[in-house]
């Protein structure tokens, strides 16, 4: 049996190495999530667990910074590269120009966007601050399939294979 506190430790571990999100605006906007990048400060893990923002490099022009403006509500979907976790954050999202924030999470993948480096006038970060998520682990797996075959019902293993979390 799995507990929300594991798929939850599951969900930050995924999350933290495959890093790629659709982010979208709950409200308004054109109604579509983006995939983008997100950044993770180590120093808000401890025992398994994230306890700060999730940030996003993103360029002043692009719409979805336009949108935000001073403050939204949002949306964030997660697959891990395994499909192995899936999950949907709700939260809020707002703009950020903090060079501390923008110097401390820069690294040579986000460079390769900006032509101009940390200083490029594009540069912007959007904040975004997770408040709950649903967390599903895959259900599927050999031993499943074999109880399935055997005329045992496959939806009794996957209720223990999700969590509704707060961040």
């Amino acid at each position: 049996m799995t507990n929300d506190t594991d798929i939850k430790e599951k969900f930050w571990k995924s999350l933290k190495s495959d890093r790629t999100m659709f982010l979208g605006l709950a409200e308004g906007n054109d109604g579509h999530a983006r995939p983008m990048t997100a950044q993770l400060e180590d120093a808000n893990f401890k025992d398994g667990h994230y306890n700060g923002p999730i940030w996003f490099f993103t360029a002043r022009s692009g719409s979805l910074y336009q949108d935000v403006g001073s403050g939204a509500r949002a949306m964030a979907h997660f697959a891990s590269k395994g499909h192995d976790i899936w999950a949907t954050l709700h939260g809020n999202l707002s703009q950020s120009n903090d060079q501390a924030t923008i110097d401390r999470l820069w690294n040579r993948f986000v460079a390769a966007w900006y032509t101009g480096g940390k200083d490029d006038p594009e540069v912007a970060l959007i904040r975004f601050d997770p408040e709950n998520a649903e967390i599903w682990v895959n259900a599927s797996s050999m031993v499943a399939g074999i109880k399935m075959l055997m005329g045992i019902d496959p939806k009794q293993d996957a209720k223990d294979k999700v969590a509704h979390v707060t961040l």
